[in-house]
């Protein structure tokens, strides 16, 4: 039962990626499954229903192989490091193009909206531990931001994964620029303690 699951599930994704959202049928994807397509309604009620939890299960899968990875991460540098690794395996694993066609879909289907949601708050959480960590002691702590930080990072790597496909020469000046910031918030760590105390007095919200 657990096994013609998981082929349905890996069979949407194949069929997302051969294709894309809109051929994505119980057909397509029974064919990729390698089983009846009456076993897409018998396990997941509809095909929506199905696509919603290969978005859901993939993700979850693919943060926990990273997870390790982010714990390592001590600097923002070194988090833009790691999306950028991130990136391109994702990429070359083809599930950039999955997630382009599942944000798609989203935008007409609120169930594969919900799931989707649901899946990019799966990075987003990893991300925001990772800030809330990097940045507790930082002089710019004061107006830091990690839950919404997270949101922008992660909305940012979305649109640079998509942007990528039109314009990568852009794309690569975007991550460059993310990486020059992140320089910027290491040279502002760099302060002498003078320094650090009269940033941290400016930077504090008033009342």
């Amino acid at each position: 039962m657990a096994a013609t699951r998981q082929k349905l599930i890996d069979g949407a994704l194949a069929a997302i990626r051969s294709h894309g959202i809109a051929g994505a049928s119980a057909r397509t994807i029974a064919a990729a499954a390698g089983v009846n397509q009456a076993l897409v309604f018998y396990h997941f009620g509809t095909v929506d229903a199905l696509l919603a939890e290969a978005c859901r299960s993939a993700t979850a899968a693919r943060v926990a192989a990273y997870r390790d990875r982010f714990a390592e991460v001590g600097s923002l540098r070194e988090l833009l490091d790691l999306g950028r690794a991130l990136h391109e395996q994702e990429r070359s694993a083809g599930n950039v193009a999955v997630l382009a066609q599942l944000l798609a879909g989203a935008q007409t289907d609120p169930t594969l909206a919900e799931a989707t949601a649901a899946a990019l708050g799966l990075w987003t959480a990893e991300i925001e531990t990772v800030l809330h960590r990097l940045l507790r002691d930082s002089p710019v702590a004061p107006v830091a931001d990690p839950a919404g930080l997270a949101r922008a990072i992660s909305a940012a790597f979305i649109g640079l994964e998509l942007f990528e496909g039109v314009d990568p020469a852009g794309a690569q000046d975007a991550f460059d620029a993310l990486e020059r910031l992140a320089v910027l918030i290491e040279v502002v760590e760099d302060l002498g303690p003078l320094a650090r105390r009269t940033l941290r007095a400016r930077l504090r919200p008033h009342a």
